[in-house]
């Protein structure tokens, strides 16, 4: 039911024609990518960072026990060949696939997976894959330093083993992205590996140049015959849109992920027009504020937010309708998604009352911070200001570089921030980032705690029937909007610009700048074709 209806709201919102379909795929030449979301990576470690920007690069690099079917919109097999699911629904059996070969030419073994899975659990790094793995059971005991090895993961032999899970749950909604990569166990533990890392994935990396690219060049030995297509792979990161901008334009880039600015010029463009590609993404842009500033403690405050911000006309000013509305958490593509259910409204008395009634009657000043980016950063805390002074709250900028909003928003070290997060495709796992237990380090940035939230998840953790899980994830989804732990602004609308070289590209509803590398490829009018 779950799959049905995710797989069906994609199908409604990624609306693209390419004119790939009908063509032979071509070996050879250079893909050129771009990582949109900052100036830089944080970090050749795919454990470490819980920024899209270092996914983009992962997912050559790496293989994961899942990989996301964009097309049929659901989590399919990666490294493994077959599963085998108990009566309970609980415990899979996982058969890995014999020529899966890291890039030293090792075969992949079960102890790599349970390594790694046992090293994304330790406490002390705060591995933001961590959220993931906790749904294994014993996960959290490794995370809180109670024991050394994962209870509920077991290897039959080398290329056999079980995972049993702490609820009923599809774990291809939660294993698929390269936060949870698998590295060869041996060889990750020695010194300098992150230098140069070796992964599973469809290409092999060659260099790093920090603020200028990542190289790879295909993987000969990759699991999967006759890919990638590609001899060649260059990531560079480019933070800035019109930076993109240019070196599309000029040919330099295959793709370029626009911002509300481009979007309107590209689709405009009698030329530029025929190479775009929109998805619904599951992802919620939203200002999340920290409740150990005083007045953010207090609920009504926190409503007092939501209703004195115009959302929709800075949507359609600022963003230019490259987005929808933020009712709650879940997006319009979720399962758990209340079609029914209304957004705050834009009534600044309203947020003036419930600001009396929580004691701030002359308002309060807050510290925001925020990104360049234009579509969730400054630009939109800008819009935001007049509105906000309007009922006597006060606005003071802290600005930060894209790449560094992780690391302020895990260590806590905000009063306000603005940020676009996953809410998906899993509602459960979205939804369990504002459960009391999970830590700041995963996901529950605003440190939300609620007792009767908290149980609504569990009901739902433990609840067989998908009708009635479902039942209990939109009742808890309500319950956020209710409780405003963050100004629910929009839902993205992605868009991404491609050559008319560029073949093989995936409506990607879970980031639509993660793309499966080994279907790209490059016909010969491109400048990098050789």
């Amino acid at each position: 039911m779950k799959k049905l209806a995710f797989t069906t709201a994609l199908t409604v919102a990624a609306a693209f024609t390419l004119q790939a379909q009908a063509q032979e795929p071509r070996r050879g030449g250079t893909i050129r990518f771009t990582a949109p979301y900052g100036a830089s990576f944080v970090s050749n470690d795919s454990h470490v960072s819980n920024q899209i920007q270092d996914e983009i690069y992962g997912y050559a690099l790496h293989g994961m026990l899942y990989k996301w079917d964009a097309k049929n919109g659901k989590p399919v097999l990666d490294i493994a060949e077959s599963v085998q699911v108990s009566a309970d629904g609980k415990t899979y059996t996982y058969k890995l696939r014999d020529n899966a070969l890291f890039h030293n030419g090792r075969k992949l073994t079960s102890d790599d997976v349970i390594w790694s899975y046992t090293r994304i659990m330790d406490g002390s790094k705060n591995y933001p894959g961590a959220r993931y793995v906790a749904r294994i059971v014993g996960a959290t005991d490794v995370q809180k330093g109670q024991a050394k090895e994962i209870s509920g993961l077991k290897k039959i032999d080398d290329s056999t083993f079980s995972m049993t899970l702490t609820d009923k749950a599809d774990p291809g909604y939660f294993l698929f992205q390269a936060q949870t990569a698998i590295l060869p166990a041996k060889e990750a533990q020695q010194p300098g590996f992150f230098d140069k890392p070796i992964g599973l994935g469809p290409f092999k990396f060659v260099e790093h140049v920090p603020g200028s690219r990542m190289a790879f060049e295909r993987w000969d030995k990759y699991f999967l015959a006759g890919k990638p297509y590609a001899d060649k792979l260059v990531i560079s990161p480019m933070g800035e849109a019109a930076a993109r901008d240019v070196a599309f334009r000029n040919k330099e880039v295959d793709v370029s992920i626009l911002g509300s600015t481009q979007y309107v010029a590209y689709k405009a463009d009698p030329n530029l027009s025929k190479g775009i590609l929109e998805v619904a993404e599951v992802f919620t842009r939203n200002m999340g504020m920290n409740p150990t500033f005083k007045p953010f403690s207090d609920k009504r405050v926190r409503q007092a937010i939501n209703y004195a911000i115009d959302s929709e006309l800075i949507i359609k000013r600022l963003v230019r309708d490259k987005a929808y509305r933020a009712v709650s958490w879940l997006p319009l593509s979720s399962p758990a998604f209340d079609k029914d259910a209304k957004p705050y409204a834009f009534d600044p008395e309203k947020a003036k009352k419930l600001l009396v009634e929580a004691g701030y009657p002359d308002g309060f000043e807050f510290e925001w911070t925020a990104t360049p980016n234009e579509s969730w950063g400054v630009p939109i805390v800008e819009a935001t200001i007049p509105m906000l002074a309007k009922v006597g709250i006060k606005v003071k900028v802290k600005p930060v570089e894209t790449s560094a909003l992780g690391g302020v928003v895990v260590g806590g070290d905000f009063q306000a921030y603005i940020w676009s997060n996953t809410s998906g495709p899993d509602s459960l796992t979205a939804l369990k980032c504002f459960h009391s237990s999970t830590p700041r380090s995963s996901c529950n940035y605003t440190t939300f705690k609620n007792p009767a939230y908290d149980k609504l998840i569990d009901d739902a953790s433990n609840e067989a029937d998908p009708a009635k899980q479902l039942d209990l994830l939109k009742k808890a989804n309500a319950m956020l909007q209710e409780e405003a732990p963050v100004w629910f602004f929009n839902y993205n609308k992605a868009v991404l610009a491609y050559q008319p070289w560029l073949h093989g590209l995936q409506p990607n509803a879970t980031e639509l700048a993660l793309q499966r590398y080994e279907e790209l490829w490059v016909d010969s009018t491109s400048p990098a074709a050789k």
